[in-house]
């Protein structure tokens, strides 16, 4: 009987009508689709929205970030550090197993172990296995004999050097567990036969078209009542990449949640201030919050590189007037409604740093201040400047243009160059480009997320603008060690603020979230990492 129900629930699910299954008390399953393409459901690849979005559903790490981003247990029950700081120990549950898969005996999932853990973190960071998460113990874990099992329940982790925003990282989807027998026996294939611990188990996943999960009878978190999670009893996830279309089938009601919004509905469904249209309020919500993506324009800062022979970014005072030239709260209201913050800060956004936004620190828009600087560097009136080429992508062509606008009414000629973004990653790689569009969405939840990226100590990536200040890289190797977290936030603010004077970057908005989900869809509140938890999601009368 068992197996009939599991079977007669796939068809429905591969179905994917737009009639709710759960409307007659059967099953709870909960649709909605992923614009961008999902490449892997192995976590050592869990690079972008996609593949973490899809892996977070089916491992578990040895921590987790609860909603407000804080460090809480996952599978380590508990967890000492060392007065040193370089060694981590910890205490595993003893009644998390993985899924039930055939490359185990019998087909039955095992208990999880310590030796587990070693052997997920050793793969990540071998060279041989190409994972996008290589970098998370580089240069901080020595990745040959830093992880040793103690015992089954036991686990310790031994660091090169204090690193205070270790946990945080190893709350990234890339360190999940994964067994051994698995890797082993899907080989390559493991991307598309995920075993994992995690609240729901893999079913089916037609590339471009459907991803089948359903609930794992097995996990073992609860909630605070000490009900079983997860709530629903499947996901149905489909693969739509235009975002109209995407919406509009959540209009229709065959999609219970949608993240984000097309730009071309956004003065459909949305005001001029970013909220939701009053037309809508009785059909669906809107849920939004900081999310830790910042949008900005990078300027290489290696003076030797040939793109920099006859570039007026050499001069600092054009990237400060470039920074004073425009209007970040326009720019915002023409094209976004207003979905977002102007960065008038450095690349930290403020929702990260304890203590209020000082309102000297950044830039503001000050036409006359931009003027003054470019007649400072010997250009007034940017007279005897050379043309900037900015490089950006057709996304962001709106942006580059609102922006050469600005700057041409200070003086300066700019030209835009529309590329492909993978041929604009090369071209930050390689140096061939001196001013180009740059995003980051942190890693996980810490400022050095983002001024790891101005460390010299870091090639390309993330550091693609080759920023390099002796101040600002001994004040990074203090955070690192700082273990009081006012103290280290202090240290942040001072070397991001140290950084903007050299203004190797033009920080255009601070991102936020935006989740539309049905009126009938709880526990899905948004987070600054934007990160997707259904396990606590469920569906209400």
């Amino acid at each position: 009987m068992k197996r009939a129900l599991v079977l007669c629930m796939a068809v429905v699910l591969m179905a994917g009508c737009g009639q709710r299954t759960e409307s007659d008390g059967a099953h709870s399953i909960f649709r909605f689709n992923l614009s961008a393409p999902l490449t892997s459901l192995d976590p050592a690849f869990a690079s972008d929205q996609p593949n973490s979005w899809g892996c977070l559903q089916l491992y578990n790490g040895l921590v987790q970030l609860d909603a407000q981003l804080q460090i809480v247990p996952s599978i380590a029950a508990s967890w000492d550090i060392s007065e040193d700081q370089l060694t981590y120990t910890f205490h595993l549950r003893k009644d998390v197993y993985f899924h039930d898969d055939p490359c185990f005996t019998n087909s039955k999932g095992r208990q999880v172990n310590a030796g587990d853990f070693v052997f997920a973190f050793e793969r990540l960071a071998n060279p041989a296995t190409a994972a996008r998460g290589y970098w998370v113990f580089q240069n901080i874990v020595d990745t040959v004999q830093g992880f040793r099992a103690i015992n089954d329940s036991t686990l310790t982790i031994r660091l090169l050097r204090p690193f205070s925003p270790f946990l945080q990282r190893l709350a990234m989807p890339y360190c999940s567990v994964v067994p051994a027998e698995a890797v082993e026996h899907y080989g390559k294939e493991f991307r598309s036969h995920p075993v994992g611990t995690g609240p729901f188990t893999f079913v089916k996943w037609m590339e471009g078209n459907m991803l089948i999960l359903h609930r794992n009878e097995r996990y073992f978190e609860k909630d605070a009542d000490g009900q079983a999670l997860p709530y629903l009893d499947a996901v149905n996830i489909r693969f739509i990449n235009n975002k109209s279309t995407e919406f509009l089938k959540f209009m229709n009601g065959e999609l219970d949640f949608v993240s984000d919004i097309d730009v071309s509905l956004k003065d459909q469904i949305l005001t001029r201030d970013g909220k939701l249209q009053q037309r809508y309020a009785s059909t669906f919500n809107l849920l939004k919050g900081p999310y830790l993506n910042v949008e900005y324009l990078s300027v290489l800062m290696d003076d030797k590189a040939k793109v920099m022979e006859e570039s007026p970014l050499v001069y600092p005072e054009v990237r400060k007037a470039i920074n004073y030239a425009f209007n970040r709260s326009e720019m915002l209201l023409f094209l976004r409604n207003n979905r977002g913050l102007p960065a008038t800060g450095g690349i930290v956004p403020p929702s990260l740093y304890t203590d209020p936004l000082d309102k000297n620190f950044g830039y503001y828009y000050n036409p006359d201040t931009a003027k003054a600087l470019l007649e400072q560097a010997g250009f007034p009136g940017g007279v005897g400047l050379p043309e900037l080429l900015l490089h950006t992508t057709a996304e962001y062509q709106d942006y580059a243009t609102y922006l050469k606008d600005k700057l041409e009414d200070i003086g300066l000629a700019i030209r835009i160059e529309t590329v492909d973004p993978r041929v604009l990653r090369e071209m930050r790689v390689n140096e061939e480009t001196a001013f180009f569009r740059s995003s980051w969405i942190a890693d996980y939840s810490d400022p050095e997320s983002y001024l790891q990226m101005f460390y010299s100590g870091n090639g390309a990536p993330p550091n693609y603008t080759r920023y390099a200040n002796p101040d600002f890289d001994r004040l990074y190797e203090q955070a690192a060690t700082e273990e009081d977290p006012g103290e280290r936030n202090a240290l942040y603010r001072t070397m991001d603020s140290l950084m903007m004077q050299d203004s190797p970057i033009i920080p255009l908005y601070y991102d936020e979230v935006y989740r539309f989900t049905r009126k009938n869809v709880s526990g899905l509140e948004p987070d600054a990492l934007n990160l997707l938890q259904l396990k606590r999601v469920r569906f209400t009368h």
